[in-house]
C-alpha cells in the first residue's frame, strides 16, 4: 500500500511537471510566432513600399513623352539580351534596327499634305 501510495505521487509529480512543461513551451511557441508575425510584417511592408516606388518609377518612365526619344523608349523596353534558345526565333535583325533608330533616329519632316479643291 506504501507503494501504491508512492508511485501516485511520483506519478501525479510528473504529471504536473509535464503540464507546466507544456505550458511553457506553448507560451515560448506563442511568442516566437507573434515575433515572426510581426518580422513577416516588416518584411512584407518594406516589400510593398519598395514596389510601389519601383511601379511609380516605371510609370513615370513609360508616360513622359519626350519628342524625338520614342525609340529610346521602345529599346529600353526591349531585352536585348543575346541568349540563345533553340526553340525561339532569331531576334538579332529587329534588335540591331531597334538599337540603330535608338542611336539615330528617323527624321520625320512636318509636310502638310495639299490637297486641292477642284
Amino acid at each position: 500500500r506504501k507503494w501504491r501510495e508512492e508511485y501516485a505521487k511520483r506519478i501525479e509529480e510528473k504529471d504536473e511537471s509535464a503540464r507546466v512543461e507544456q505550458q511553457e513551451w506553448k507560451d515560448k511557441a506563442k511568442d516566437e510566432l507573434d515575433e515572426w508575425y510581426s518580422r513577416q510584417n516588416d518584411q512584407n511592408d518594406k516589400i510593398k513600399k519598395s514596389n510601389r516606388e519601383a511601379e511609380e518609377a516605371f510609370v513615370n518612365e513609360r508616360d513622359s513623352t519626350i519628342p524625338g526619344h520614342e525609340w529610346e523608349r521602345v529599346a529600353n523596353l526591349c531585352d536585348f539580351t543575346s541568349k540563345s534558345y533553340k526553340c525561339t526565333k532569331d531576334t538579332s535583325r529587329m534588335r540591331s534596327i531597334i538599337l540603330q533608330l535608338k542611336q539615330s533616329p528617323l527624321k520625320r519632316e512636318n509636310k502638310a499634305l495639299c490637297v486641292t479643291a477642284e
